[in-house]
């Protein structure tokens, strides 16, 4: 009987909390505060040092959870970029997702080593584990906000992939704190050979993925989704057994997979968006039962923890974009603006739990001012990512998302597909009407979405910017049709 009641608790507990990481997500868009924040502090409360609900101290656990969830949310963030916005910054992006993660690195540990007294392998691995730009925070922080293409595109290129930088500066500084005569050759070696195959089987995989969506026939619409994602849980575990980053294949392998034609390519995006949130969810709530208040909040911890806090937003950081941008045409406002935007999330709490697990000297010290890092940056830069852009004039135009999503129910099976396209400002269909639309034969606009209302098509009709067009088009007709409704005018 005791056994039954603890599955039901531990059910109960788990509904409640996502149902609490849900509302929560509503108070932190009116309150101004990262929802990562709200997780966070949930899961501090009803830890073992809070109300005790759910006595948690397991940083594998923490850890192989942090793993999965950063896993699906690279997965999302990948299928939701735009391969054309980020082959334009794939220079600065990759630039600061190496040089400038060892540059924060440098100047963190540094000024760790100061400030804790430890030793300088200690402060250079404070500086490593806090030294990468975090995706979960910076895709949750920017979706929504109408911050400049190019900019936007730089964060979230940089967060996917400067991930694998930061693991191995953590893991080769732990195997140096922790084993005898390592060999600094050899970790230099394991970089090239992560980043290398890591990108190589990232993109074998996207493409194995993409045709075998599109090739089976399943029996349900909603088995697409799970098979899609199931090829990401693949990716990563193969290439993390051969040595390689398996959170990088993850992020180029979606950016694959996101930037194909793709059959049920709504219920795939829709299905990993909504899971991507539950894991982030868990995550964070989990990472917080990890925190002991008594400890993370003392005054030794809060003092040092804050003065590591400015220097790594406003020393590490800007020194960091400035040097590893130079000379590739960004303005001082530009690189301000990237300077305040490096937020910092689950990836450096994740990265805390190794040196826990791996028996590292002051591992607990290294948790909890992380904690306390993450924590500062999640409050200090994400609830002011908007304002600043704002008040650097680095705004974009309002975005335009689609606010309804069609799809036709035996798509995998009909040679026809239903194309969702939102009308850009500057594009040739703007101010004509349908009639005088030279369409390829089996196309036919079945809808339009107006500022959120429905316009129902016919042949005097005027195609208008921000317009959400659905299209009906034979599948061998997709490229032709996508060609010219692409043309700029």
């Amino acid at each position: 009987m005791l056994e039954y009641v603890n599955i039901d608790y531990f059910i109960l507990l788990t509904a409640l909390l996502l149902i609490i990481g849900v509302l929560t997500t509503k108070f932190s868009t009116r309150l101004g505060v990262p929802a990562l924040v709200l997780f966070l502090l949930v899961g501090m409360v009803m830890g073992s040092d809070g109300l005790g609900f759910i006595p948690f101290n397991n940083p594998k656990i923490a850890q192989l959870v942090g793993i999965v969830a950063l896993v699906v949310i690279l997965f999302e963030g990948g299928l939701q970029t735009k391969w054309s916005s980020v082959k334009v910054v794939a220079k600065p992006s990759l630039s600061l997702a190496t040089l400038g993660v060892l540059l924060t690195t440098i100047v963190v540990a540094v000024a760790a080593k100061l400030i804790f007294d430890i030793s300088w392998l200690e402060g250079f691995l404070f500086g490593a584990i806090v030294g990468s730009t975090d995706a979960a925070a910076i895709f949750a922080v920017l979706k929504g906000q109408n911050i400049r293409d190019k900019l936007s595109s730089i964060l979230e290129a940089e967060s996917g992939t400067n991930d694998p930088m930061a693991v191995f500066l953590t893991l080769a500084l732990i195997e140096l704190l922790t084993v005898e005569n390592s060999s600094y050759f050899l970790l230099l070696g394991s970089f090239f050979w992560q980043m290398g195959i890591g990108l190589a089987l990232g993109y074998l995989f996207g493409r194995i993925a993409s045709f075998a969506i599109n090739r089976i026939n399943l029996d349900s619409s909603g088995l697409y989704p799970i098979f899609a994602l199931a090829f990401a849980l693949l990716t990563y575990s193969l290439t993390d057994l051969v040595g390689a980053s398996g959170l990088l294949a993850v992020y180029v392998a979606a950016l694959v997979i996101g930037n194909r034609d793709l059959t049920y390519r709504h219920s795939i995006f829709r299905f990993n968006e909504g899971f991507a949130w539950m894991m982030q969810i868990l995550m964070f709530i989990i990472l917080g039962l990890l925190v002991f208040p008594a400890q993370f909040l003392s005054f030794d911890i809060i003092v040092k923890g804050f003065l590591l806090s400015m220097i790594l937003i406003f020393i590490a950081r800007p020194i960091a974009v400035f040097l590893s941008t130079f000379k590739m045409g960004f303005n001082v406002k530009e690189k301000v603006f990237l300077s305040w935007a490096g937020l910092k999330g689950a990836v450096p709490i994740v990265l805390a739990t190794f040196p826990m697990t791996m028996g590292v000297e002051n591992s607990q010290l290294f948790f909890n001012v992380v904690f306390f890092v993450v924590l500062t940056s999640a409050l200090i830069q994400g609830s002011t990512i908007s304002i600043i852009a704002e008040k650097l004039g680095l705004n974009g135009p309002e975005k335009v998302e689609a606010p309804h999503s069609l799809e036709l129910v035996s798509i995998g099976k009909a040679n026809a597909e239903i194309i969702e396209f939102v009308v850009p400002l500057k594009n040739k269909l703007v101010g004509q009407a349908l009639k005088d639309i030279e369409f390829p034969n089996d196309v036919l606009i079945s809808a339009i979405i107006r500022k959120g209302d429905l316009v129902t098509p016919h042949g005097e009709t005027i195609i208008q910017p921000d317009d959400i067009l659905y299209i009906l088009v034979a599948k061998q007709k997709i490229k032709i049709l996508k060609s010219m409704i692409n043309e700029v005018s």
